[in-house]
């Protein structure tokens, strides 16, 4: 795996680059240049100017995780659950941190936001045990479950949870994937959204019913992680829909995990 403190993906000439992220300047960012494949070691580095991109080019799959922080389940007049619930989002729901989300006709009713502490498997991981579960982690970044509630509501479709969470580009994640190795503890983090600039959710990861390293390994038991795999661990409480206010055309969701990443995009009604 290709050595990084803080991996990010820009575009120079018309050229996608990996690179590891130095300082923001002047409402861009300084980046030394990661010539070679994600994956691999022997990589070589320039310094440039750039704009970033996702941080990943794709992803295999975005794994989700429901109910995992209690004042969530608790505002959602749920039970605690024994085991994480899972669902997924497929592949092109994977977006970069400051693009537009075009948000479908027949998802703008009830458009909600999720903030949430996102995992990166760096290499593949099956039958993995809590004790070895950071291992395999690739990185930390931030992301937004952004929902299209009305496919959600349980009189409306049984309380499933994907296709609500499925179209296109509704898995931004943030600017950087910072080193496994620069976050010793995932479960210190402060985590907060802001709609329009205003504070919606706010909370520590310390405060998740299941932490990182218990979710990789339940995921992982009997079924193997692909590296590249993004791994959304959950929203806390605060979520629009408990508030009863939703996005609209034009809101700008701004997702803040401090001092790792922040992802800011504009919902756009099309």
């Amino acid at each position: 795996m290709s050595s990084f403190k803080n991996l990010v993906r820009f575009s120079s000439n018309g050229q996608v680059h990996y690179g590891d992220l130095v300082e923001a300047k002047d409402g861009k960012y300084v980046v030394r240049r990661l010539d070679g494949t994600l994956f691999q070691d022997d990589l070589m580095q320039t310094e440039e100017y750039h704009t970033l991109l996702a941080p990943i080019e794709k992803t295999p799959l975005i794994i989700c995780i429901g109910l995992n922080y209690k004042a969530h389940a608790e505002e959602a007049k749920l039970t605690v659950p024994t085991y994480p619930p899972v669902f997924t989002k497929p592949a092109d729901a994977l977006a970069g941190p400051f693009e537009q989300i075009p948000i479908h006709p027949d998802a703008q009713k009830l458009l909600d936001y999720e903030g949430e502490l996102t995992v990166v498997i760096g290499k593949d991981a099956f039958n993995v045990s809590e004790e070895n579960a950071l291992d395999y982690i690739l990185g930390y970044t931030v992301g937004n479950d952004v929902s299209a509630r009305n496919f959600q509501v349980p009189e409306a479709s049984g309380g499933q949870y994907c296709y609500a969470k499925s179209f296109d580009k509704f898995g931004p994640i943030g600017h950087t994937i910072v080193s496994a190795q620069q976050i010793p503890d995932p479960q210190a983090l402060q985590l907060r959204t802001r709609v329009n600039g205003v504070t919606k959710q706010e909370t520590s990861t310390g405060d998740m019913i299941f932490g990182v390293r218990q979710l990789i390994a339940h995921l992982s038991r009997g079924t193997t992680l692909r590296r590249g795999t993004v791994i959304m661990t959950g929203t806390p409480s605060g979520v629009g829909y408990f508030r009863k206010e939703f996005l609209k055309d034009g809101d700008i969701v701004e997702v803040e995990l401090e001092g790792v990443a922040t992802v800011r995009n504009e919902m756009k009604f099309v």
